[in-house]
């Protein structure tokens, strides 16, 4: 028997078109529940669904989707044997401290951080001339938000759970989740907790939506259709520029978070002072998760000499001496990476193939190429192996170093490790300014794996690691508004203002931008 979807507040059979189940990644066992591929008319119910809960939240008060979020994350932990028992069988990743310590205490603390600006509602921008009579606000988009969730993180990232839900929400619109086919059951008991604290909180009966699975024709035709008001995409870049063609044909604002090596260089003085410990933090970084992080280091980028020969011997027996994780699907996407890589001319030092047991595993990879080879074919030596998979670059100057940062495609992250007696401030000066354009977000002496929830935190970057530079997945308020639209207002009475603009500041923490300067007073 099929799984039920859930459209317009109701679990309910859904126009099946096939079906599926998960695979349990550290046995290789198919799990028992099946789930069903979607037909374009559940397509359709869920967005004449969602255009009359966007209409409804017309009347909601902000206090009741932060009560709606706030119990949403109580709900996640309230329900954490559950959801950690069946995320741990759906994606092989440990139940501890994975998952039932770090990821959904995380996500629970996420959705109350949303809840909390969207009682504050200063991630409105709320702007104020009084002299031109203008004033304006983000508000929601009026239409439901498509949210598709990865693989890698079933809570921090899901569908129904993660920054692109939360952020949705917060902005004041219905969300139809596409959940992944990793895991659909942990998938499903988030809908479940969500649907029952909308409704307990007031919210409409359509605030939150499931549909499992897609046939691709379908999901483009959802991907453009015009009662979308915004889409939000975590994965691979095939899957995310297969959406983005008929969003943008359609004017559907789209938020790709896609693909990103996250190259690290690492300068001649700091080689010299710590290159064994630098080694140990790679090794950590590009293995934990078994590389399946967004934010893996994909590229190293290391001077020649003994000293670099000391730093890839280091990384090269430590990848070589550890046992490589469980990965969440089929390692095939990994060997066509690493083949791309050895055709462009890297060689390969440790693993390079899939391992033979039970479940999905690939060895801890460690590859190795010239400068002279990268610039040769910097498209394919910046190939994504979405794993326990890296590529060190070796570089004879500063100059070659800089070269390399230059021709970089967009990153999620870079890094630059330097020396702290200030040697390598030259050459920091020359890498810096040519790696900075081509990331989201610039670390110093750092490894980039993990993302902190914090308002600071960029988790974009430019294209191909998102669809957009200028917005951020992680990170209030700037994650609120890539699904929220700007609304401006002249010469409007004050009487008939959204509150958030009136004289009166409705809560009085509110800050507000009043003729250029930002207060939480009222209007004299």
């Amino acid at each position: 028997m099929l799984e039920p979807v859930l459209i317009d507040g109701a679990w309910r059979a859904a126009t099946s078109e096939g079906s599926f189940s998960a695979i349990n990644p550290a046995t290789g066992e198919r799990l028992p529940a099946t789930f069903p591929v979607s037909g374009i008319a559940d397509v359709e119910a869920a967005l004449d669904a969602g255009v009359q809960a966007a209409l409804e939240l017309r009347d909601t008060q902000p206090e009741a989707i932060a009560d709606f979020l706030d119990a949403f994350g109580e709900g996640l932990l309230t329900n954490r044997d559950a959801l950690v028992a069946s995320a741990a069988e759906e994606t092989g990743l440990p139940a501890e401290p994975r998952l039932n310590t770090v990821e959904l205490p995380r996500t629970a603390d996420q959705l109350h951080q949303v809840a909390a600006a969207v009682r504050n509602r200063s991630w409105v921008m709320a702007t104020i001339d009084t002299g031109a009579g203008i004033r304006s606000m983000f508000r929601p988009l009026g239409k439901p938000v498509a949210v598709f969730g990865p693989n890698n993180f079933p809570f921090a990232f899901n569908s129904v759970s993660g920054g692109d839900f939360a952020a949705a929400i917060a902005a004041g619109n219905p969300v139809i989740a596409k959940a992944h086919s990793s895991h659909p059951m942990t998938t499903k008991l988030l809908t479940e907790i969500a649907h029952s604290c909308a409704t307990v909180t007031g919210l409409p009966r359509a605030m939150v939506q499931l549909i499992y699975r897609l046939r691709h024709l379908d999901g483009a035709s959802f991907a453009g259709d015009p009662k979308l008001g915004a889409i939000g995409f975590t994965g691979g870049r095939r899957g995310g520029l297969s959406l983005k063609g008929p969003a943008d044909a359609a004017g559907i604002p789209i938020y790709l978070e896609m693909s990103s090596v996250n190259p690290v260089f690492v300068l001649p003085g700091a080689l010299h002072a710590r290159g064994d410990e630098i080694a140990d933090e790679f090794f950590g970084s590009c293995t934990l998760g078994a590389g399946q992080f967004c934010t893996n280091p994909g590229l190293v980028i290391i001077p020649t000499g003994h000293e670099g020969d000391a730093f890839v011997d280091a990384a090269a027996k430590l990848f070589a001496e550890a046992t490589p994780g469980v990965l969440l699907g089929s390692p095939d996407h990994i060997s066509d990476a690493v083949a791309t890589l050895v055709g462009a001319g890297a060689k390969v030092l440790v693993g390079g193939s899939p391992v033979e047991r039970d479940g999905f595993a690939f060895a801890n990879t460690l590859l190795t190429a010239q400068a002279e080879a990268f610039f040769g074919d910097p498209e394919s030596l910046q190939t994504e192996a979405f794993g326990p998979v890296s590529l060190i670059i070796r570089a004879d100057t500063i100059e070659e170093m800089t070269s390399i940062a230059a021709a970089l495609d967009g990153n999620l992250t870079g890094a630059i490790y330097s020396a702290s007696d200030g040697s390598d401030d030259a050459g920091y000066s020359a890498v810096e300014p040519e790696l900075r354009p081509r990331v989201g977000r610039l670390l110093n002496d750092k490894m980039p794996t993990g993302v902190a929830v914090s308002p600071a935190m960029n988790h974009g970057g430019p294209f191909p690691s998102t669809g957009h530079p200028g917005f951020t997945a992680v990170g209030v308020p700037a994650a609120i508004h890539r699904f929220a639209a700007l609304h401006s207002y002249d010469n409007v009475p004050d009487a008939r203002l959204p509150l958030e603009l009136r004289d009166r500041n409705p809560n009085g923490v509110m800050e507000r931008n009043v003729d250029l300067r930002w207060t939480t007073d009222d209007i004299a």
